[in-house]
């Protein structure tokens, strides 16, 4: 990725961007940091040896645009109307509003995530990881700051039901990561919902499961379903690779199930027990294009080729993708475990 200084150069300034973002005291610091984050990110987006990264930079591009339009002149309008008038609640909710749904739009929630699947296609792994998680970080936390119950509500249903349905006839393996982020997205608003920062765990466990997975397509190039029926590799990496795309889809007992289980406590807590039962059902869903790979992988199509790619074991790297693919998939059994000896 980084081939040469100048893409360093950028990466430095797209984590300058968000950080300026989140530690800004006013809502034109917020936005100058998004800005920032915005075009260091176009040029890391960028690849000679991918004939689609430069439409999809211009698609990401063209849309963050118009979210930061929109941003800023909420802002504007926003600081206008507290000048001018005091307790207008009307008008600030509105506001409110208008902000909450540009920074939505930036992070790619449903019903604004039109832009987020085309543009994932384009990229190579390691852009769409970026994407995927540190792109999402300094966005949900401004909407942490300007949070609208009922609107978040609604929000939250259009994510995960179409993050959930977006992803069922795809055979492009980054189209069903970004339909999976589009859904998680939607827990994480939920998380919000609970006043506290627990979508900030959520975020964590989220990227730390995202992180694996990506890595491993990246080492095996894989970009399509078909990809994953026809190669045979280590059977080792082979049930790990699967069984943490089931822990990312939040299937017990695997990691990827804890803060969806924090999030569903802590919802029923709150009395919001329609909305967790919609959440947990429509999350089925995913679960479901989860198996479907890895149950055709493993018993339909499943051949040894001449060409096999297997994982050199010898690698201290490799084993370090090992150990964490396998905290991933038991570490919710090995933290029960501690629960209950402490």
């Amino acid at each position: 990725m980084f081939k040469t200084s100048t893409k360093l150069l950028f990466f430095f300034f797209l984590i300058n961007g968000s950080l300026i973002a989140i530690s800004a005291n006013s809502w034109l610091g917020a936005w100058i940091g998004l800005e920032i984050n915005l075009l260091s990110f176009i040029p890391l987006m960028t690849d000679n040896n991918n004939l689609m990264s430069s439409e999809a930079a211009l698609k990401y591009f063209l849309t963050q645009a118009l979210a930061s339009a929109l941003l800023l002149f909420s802002i504007i309008i926003f600081m206008l109307l507290n000048s001018l008038y005091k307790n207008l609640e009307f008008y600030n909710n509105f506001t409110m509003l208008m902000i909450s749904s540009s920074l939505l739009l930036k992070n790619g929630a449903a019903p604004f995530h039109f832009w987020l699947p085309g543009v994932m296609e384009g990229l190579t792994w390691l852009n769409g990881l970026i994407l995927m998680t540190w792109q999402k970080i300094a966005p949900l936390m401004l909407i942490s700051y300007c949070f609208i119950n009922n609107f978040i509500i609604i929000i939250i249903i259009f994510s995960i039901l179409l993050g959930s349905l977006g992803g069922l006839n795809q055979t492009s393996l980054r189209k069903i990561l970004a339909f999976s982020s589009i859904n998680h997205l939607g827990w994480m608003l939920a998380a919000m919902l609970c006043k506290n920062n627990l979508w900030e765990l959520y975020f964590i466990f989220y990227c730390l499961l995202n992180f694996l997975i990506v890595n491993l397509f990246n080492i095996f190039k894989l970009f399509h379903i078909n990809q994953v029926f026809s190669i045979s590799f280590n059977p080792l990496i082979k049930f790990s690779l699967f069984t943490s795309l089931l822990s990312l889809g939040g299937l017990p007992p695997f990691l990827g199930f804890m803060p969806k289980w924090l999030v569903i406590q802590s919802l029923t807590m709150n009395n919001f027990l329609f909305l967790m039962i919609v959440m947990v059902c429509l999350t089925l869903i995913t679960l479901y294009f989860y198996i479907r790979i890895c149950y055709s992988a493993f018993l339909l199509t499943y051949s040894k080729t001449n060409w096999n790619m297997f994982f050199n074991l010898n690698n201290l790297t490799n084993w370090i993708l090992i150990i964490s693919l396998n905290i991933s998939i038991f570490g919710l059994i090995f933290m029960n475990f501690f629960y209950f000896i402490y």
